[in-house]
């Protein structure tokens, strides 16, 4: 295959040799020794296809991406922010999201917890603590009806009306109360939403985990687990040594993950990743390892991966989801490099072809041609092409 060549971010261009040598097909079980979610991408039409009512969902690309996952053996986590929830997907689009890849879960006997937030409270003006558990109920119990477990995801609109750390006990306390099953809380940190800093009425991190721990210890059985967002595998590390018993910690670090899912030898997290999205073909591969008891392979199939989750997580980290639909549409699970909200445009285009040149590194493109051929594309339209 011929050379292409790709634009850096010093404004130079570098010559790369696309791999031949993509990994062949793998299916399998779900793991017994972890849980692992992906949560997935949603696959927008192109822009030709929204209408006055906004962008328009391809359901037929999203919901074999979900597919694809539960065929590798991982869990699905629907309507998280990688679906760009607070980001061009409102409310009414999660509800359908969420119906069809709950029904599709159901089909197939795959895995699957769903986001239930207050993004469908108006932008732009205050809530009150009642309208904000209101709208988390309303969330809630959708999920619930469609036979999905729930993720409690961090609310904006809660850290607006909050005003003492009591208020989110409060809130939340009065949410686990009535869940029909345990849910997942989800502490996402500053790093992807820079409107959730203060989360857990704190801006002290150790008085937050305080916090969290002292809501988690209240109501134990209705905890499924925590996943904690904040690249920060310490105090992921000590936040997991204080859970109660029986609650997991699904690691949402996307720059340690192999580290924290393989443990210390006596304590491990789970998973709950966005970049398990692009990487699920290693991901899985990996997960099969730590059945068997090689922590040493899992090593070895997940630590090359991290350059790629790094760069595609470099801030600004909310932007990822642009790095995460190219890899998408390059390995052929979509037909156009289209995100909602307009956010192909948020990463540069170095940014994207160095995102290209590791993920074809690591063997993920199921065709090379393929994706080297549609990067070229890319280039062209943007006046790069070699």
């Amino acid at each position: 295959m011929n050379g292409i060549r790709l634009p850096s971010a010093d404004g130079g261009f570098r010559m790369y040799r696309p791999s031949t040598d993509p990994l062949g097909p793998f299916t399998c079980a779900p793991a017994r020794s972890r849980t692992f979610y992906s949560a997935a991408h949603v696959a927008a039409a192109p822009p030709s296809a929204s209408g006055a009512g906004g962008p328009v969902v391809d359901w037929e690309a999203t919901l074999a991406f979900r597919h694809r996952l539960w065929g590798l053996g991982l869990g699905v986590a629907e309507a998280m922010d990688t679906a760009q929830r607070g980001m061009g997907l409102d409310w009414p689009g999660a509800v359908e999201l969420i119906r069809r890849s709950a029904a599709e879960a159901r089909a197939v006997g795959g895995r699957i917890v769903c986001g239930a937030g207050t993004d469908q409270l108006p932008a732009g003006r205050a809530h009150s603590l009642a309208e904000v558990t209101a709208a988390y109920e309303e969330q809630l119990a959708f999920v619930e009806s469609c036979g999905a477990g729930a993720v409690l995801m961090a609310s904006r609109a809660l850290v607006a009306a909050a005003r003492a750390p009591e208020d989110y006990l409060e809130v939340y306390g009065g949410l686990l109360r009535q869940s029909a099953r345990p849910v997942v809380l989800h502490w996402l940190g500053p790093m992807f939403d820079p409107e959730l800093a203060g989360y857990w009425g704190h801006d002290d991190l150790d008085d937050a985990t305080g916090l969290v721990l002292k809501l988690i210890a209240e109501h134990p059985a209705k905890v499924d687990g925590i996943k904690i967002s904040l690249l920060d595998a310490d105090r992921e590390t000590e936040l997991r040594r204080r859970l109660p018993a029986g609650v997991r910690c699904y690691t949402g670090d996307d720059h340690h993950y192999p580290q924290l899912i393989a443990g210390d030898g006596e304590l491990a997290s789970d998973a709950l990743l966005g970049v398990f999205d692009p990487i699920a073909p290693l991901a899985a591969r990996a997960a099969r390892a730590l059945d068997l008891g090689d922590t040493a392979g899992f090593r070895e199939l997940l630590d090359p991966t991290v350059a790629l989750a790094r760069h595609l997580f470099a801030p600004p980290t909310r932007n990822y989801k642009t790095g995460i639909v190219l890899l998408a549409w390059l390995a052929g699970y979509q037909d156009h490099f289209t995100l909602l909200g307009g956010l192909e445009s948020a990463r540069s285009l170095p940014h994207l072809a160095t995102a290209y040149e590791r993920a074809d590194l690591l063997g993920l493109f199921p065709d090379p041609e393929l994706a080297a051929g549609r990067m070229r594309r890319l280039l062209a339209v943007h006046g790069a092409a070699s």
